[in-house]
């Protein structure tokens, strides 16, 4: 349990990194894994394991059918996921809703990735951080900061180019269904491109002196 129990109905940054920067995605089919874990690791108790879920050709219909009944744990609102570390905005919907979608989000991508790899022992350092998000202009900056991690990393040159975020979602580019942001941020996908990219630049020289320093 954590010490400080984090707050039903409360929006989170939660992210959280490989152990020494070990890179933990290496190929589109880690990332698609992911992807398939968060949208299966949301809801309270399902009622079968991840690997009936991830064989399943049509997923969206399997979810239809046996989950969509089901409370769900967490509100994804934006996410990006980078080669050594994750990121999340998330709203909890039941008490230790997120602690519990972390710990079998983690754990069940450890269990894929170390048998993937040959691999025994932890991935992940340590427990995942988390800030309180607290206003919605706080809330849009941030979602900027997560959409711009692969272009600050220098990994594509446009947000949208990298396919393992929300940012398409938010451009109505994509319908992948994992992401609620219209409740909290009432903005134009033309709008929102051009707030994000009007900090591109910016971004990527802070995250060079980051890493000089």
């Amino acid at each position: 349990m954590r010490r400080d129990p984090l707050v039903n109905d409360s929006v989170y940054h939660i992210f959280t990194k490989s152990i020494s920067g070990y890179r933990i995605f290496r190929s589109q089919r880690d990332y698609n894994r992911m992807v398939e874990m968060i949208k299966f690791y949301r809801y309270e108790k399902p009622p079968f394991r991840f690997s009936a879920y991830i064989n399943r050709i049509n997923k969206d219909k399997f979810i239809a059918k046996y989950l969509a009944d089901r409370d769900h744990l967490i509100e994804v609102i934006a996410y990006c996921l980078m080669p050594t570390h994750l990121h999340f905005i998330l709203k909890q919907l039941k008490d230790n809703g997120i602690s519990v979608f972390m710990k079998n989000l983690l754990d069940s991508y450890t269990r894929y990735f170390n048998t993937k790899n040959n691999r025994k022992g932890p991935l992940w350092q340590g427990r995942f951080k988390s800030v309180l998000v607290d206003d919605d202009e706080r809330l849009l900056h941030l979602t900027r900061y997560i959409h711009l991690n692969p272009t600050s990393d220098e990994l594509v040159e446009k947000p949208e180019d990298w396919k393992y975020s929300s940012y398409r979602e938010y451009l109505g580019q994509s319908n992948d269904g994992i992401c609620n942001y219209s409740d909290y941020l009432s903005i134009e996908p033309g709008d929102y491109r051009e707030f994000v990219e009007s900090r591109m630049d910016y971004q990527k020289e802070l995250n060079i002196l980051k890493h000089l320093l």
